[in-house]
């Protein structure tokens, strides 16, 4: 795989990311649109998601962005995209392959449940080809997944594992989450070992997230006990985690590629790539987001989209994605902290080949800056985080926004106009 992103030509791929809100029971942690709604919604849901499918070209050919037919990634996200009854599974990827040509090698990943993946799922997910899962796992600790509301084992994880292989399907990955109630850094070196014995080429660790939009978030910030909040371990002891997964996963050859993600060689999460490498990409469902790039060849503006993240009003069909251009100044921020979350880091060749070098130059010195606080390293043409600036990459990514953006944002809201 290429270090960088360095074609910059136009892309004549698509990858196609479908948005799946149910799940069988929300968990604490989690801050996405997604939630326990009934399994009639299902059929009114997947209507929806195939009538925005079809109609996707024509909306593209309405805002003069480019929309390839040829597919090389699909991506089930959630919620838990396995609730869906085979047949509406089936549904949809026979609207895929009406609208769009899918490559013969695409890769083609839903997100699963542990526990939660019955037989004729999975037949009809091979059926249809599927040849990658995701496990939100979380935790290999029974009394930590169940605080955090999951509704696995281990035990039935390992059997999903099993059920998975014995299928066909080897490209897996696995989530962990650093941050949950109880845990400690005992257990959590504990689950570290149990992923490595499975021996999947995938993993993939996040830090717990403290925000507004998810009940252990709203709890911890209020102060509050429920949902177990006061027994959370404290940022320094997650920060510990993490450096302790980024160890482990190396020894058991799972190598680090982006801040939250772990592959063996070639592994590599082919969708996910898409977004660090400001690729295309259409969403579907509730809450899903698109990036586009204008029709015109000679135009450098990109179109970012995101649906509404209310369920009812989706299924009403009566709410449009919120669409906004981005021009070359806010390109240039997001392949800033896009890229900076990559192993492989920012090429400034790259930048200066797309961006012009007079363009660059601002952005440059703030890197520059970062790496005398230790927070970046430039290694010849390579601009990466460091150890310590992964861990706050957060606050590294700010220092990239707003290097002329409201001048760029006025210069686009005119030519919009």
């Amino acid at each position: 795989m290429a270090a960088y992103s360095d074609n910059l030509g136009r892309d004549n791929s698509l990858g196609l990311y479908f948005s799946i809100p149910f799940c069988r029971s929300k968990c604490t942690y989690c801050n996405f649109a997604s939630g326990v709604f009934p399994a009639s919604d299902h059929v009114r849901y997947v209507d929806r998601l195939i009538a925005d499918l079809i109609a996707a070209p024509k909306w593209a050919e309405s805002l003069q962005v480019e929309l390839s037919r040829e597919v090389d990634t699909i991506y089930f996200g959630g919620g838990t995209p396995v609730l869906l009854a085979p047949e509406l599974f089936t549904r949809i990827f026979a609207a895929v392959r009406e609208k769009f040509a899918v490559d013969r090698d695409a890769e083609i990943t839903v997100e699963c449940a542990p526990g939660q993946l019955s037989d004729e799922t999975l037949a009809s997910m091979v059926q249809v080809g599927v040849n990658r899962v995701s496990l939100g796992v979380q935790s290999f600790n029974d009394r930590e997944a169940s605080l955090s509301g999951r509704l696995h084992t281990r035990a039935l994880v390992l059997e999903d594992l099993r059920r998975l292989r014995a299928a066909g399907i080897e490209n897996i990955n696995i989530d962990l989450l650093a941050g949950l109630a109880e845990q400690t850094l005992s257990s959590w070196r504990e689950s570290l070992s149990v992923l490595a014995e499975t021996g999947v080429p995938h993993a993939s660790v996040y830090m717990l997230e403290i925000d507004e939009d998810s009940r252990l978030g709203r709890e911890l910030i209020s102060g509050g006990a429920r949902y177990s909040a006061g027994l959370v371990p404290e940022d320094d002891a997650i920060a510990q985690m993490y450096e302790e997964a980024i160890q482990t996963f190396a020894s058991a050859g799972l190598q680090q590629y982006e801040i939250s993600n772990f592959a063996r060689g070639g592994a590599e999460s082919k969708h996910n790539l898409r977004y660090w490498q400001r690729r295309p990409y259409l969403g579907v469902g509730l809450d899903a987001s698109s990036m586009l790039r204008a029709a015109d060849e000679s135009e450098a503006a990109v179109l970012r989209a995101t649906t509404t993240d209310d369920l009812a009003g989706y299924l009403s069909g009566g709410e449009n994605a919120e669409t906004a251009w981005l021009g070359p100044t806010q390109q240039l921020e997001e392949a800033w902290f896009l890229g900076l979350r990559r192993n492989f880091g920012v090429s400034i060749r790259a930048l200066n080949k797309e961006f012009g070098s007079k363009a660059v130059k601002p952005s440059l010195e703030v890197a520059k800056r970062l790496t005398k606080d230790g927070l970046l390293a430039i290694e010849g043409d390579a601009v990466r985080l460091t150890d310590r600036g992964r861990l706050i990459s957060n606050d590294v990514f700010a220092e990239f926004l707003g290097l002329g953006f409201e001048a760029e944002s006025r210069r686009i809201a005119a030519v919009a106009n």
